[in-house]
């Protein structure tokens, strides 16, 4: 039986994801399409923040971020290493913890230093260290939401731009968008107060969601026709 537990670390979930979901997306799915899911359930979670209805948010993002596991799968991205390199435990932009760009106000992201003896281990390490590098305090829920949908689009932009040029460069920043977008969805979580760890472990204590099989067995048209 695959699952996911509370202690689980980015590359093992994404492994996971791997494991239940490869097959059938392979099969199925483009990148193309996977985005387009991502898209989908990301802003249902959006429009769950602006009704207030904190289930609907964490529902729609959980399966979002799975999507988004799926599509990073296809491109053989380690996000996990990734994530580091973006973020090693200071802003990406100004390089400092906790964020100093609105005081600062950076004119180009400065050179960012990496001491690995800092390095999260876990998925739940990796969203205490986004809390310290950007409070929730600092910013209403709302304003988290709007932030985690102007990096989508910048992610759509990055793959469109890959698909034009197909070379290493347009590759390497998709990398760097959907690092800066996983770390958004993470302060959506911060800023709800969830661990997002301890709620994907309860949504995958037992392969696909849905079908509870591995490799999932969710025909086709309920994928696509799927709604929360």
């Amino acid at each position: 039986m695959a699952s996911v537990s509370k202690d689980v670390t980015i590359k093992k979930y994404q492994s996971f994801v791997q494991e239940v979901y490869g097959l059938p997306d392979d099969r199925q799915f483009s990148a193309w399409d996977m985005l387009s899911n991502v898209e989908r359930f990301l802003m249902r979670g959006l429009k769950g923040i602006r009704k207030e209805n904190q289930e609907k948010t964490k529902f729609n993002l959980i399966i979002s971020t799975s999507w988004l596991m799926s599509l990073l799968n296809q491109l053989h991205i380690d996000i996990e290493e990734e994530l580091w390199q973006r973020f090693p435990y200071v802003c990406s932009y100004c390089a400092s913890c906790p964020c100093q760009c609105k005081q600062k106000r950076p004119e180009s992201r400065k050179r960012v230093p990496i001491d690995n003896a800092k390095r999260p281990k876990t998925f739940s390490d990796f969203q205490k260290m986004f809390r310290e590098i950007y409070p929730p305090e600092t910013r209403t829920l709302e304003h988290a939401g709007i932030h985690l949908a102007e990096e989508l689009g910048e992610v759509s932009e990055a793959i469109l731009a890959y698909r034009s040029t197909r070379d290493d460069a347009s590759f390497k920043n998709v990398t760097l968008e959907i690092a800066d977008l996983i770390s958004c969805l993470i302060g959506v979580f911060n800023s709800m107060s969830v661990d997002l760890a301890e709620e994907l472990s309860i949504h995958f204590a037992d392969n696909c969601h849905v079908c509870h099989k591995s490799p999932c067995a969710c025909s086709f048209d309920f994928i696509v026709n799927f709604k929360s």
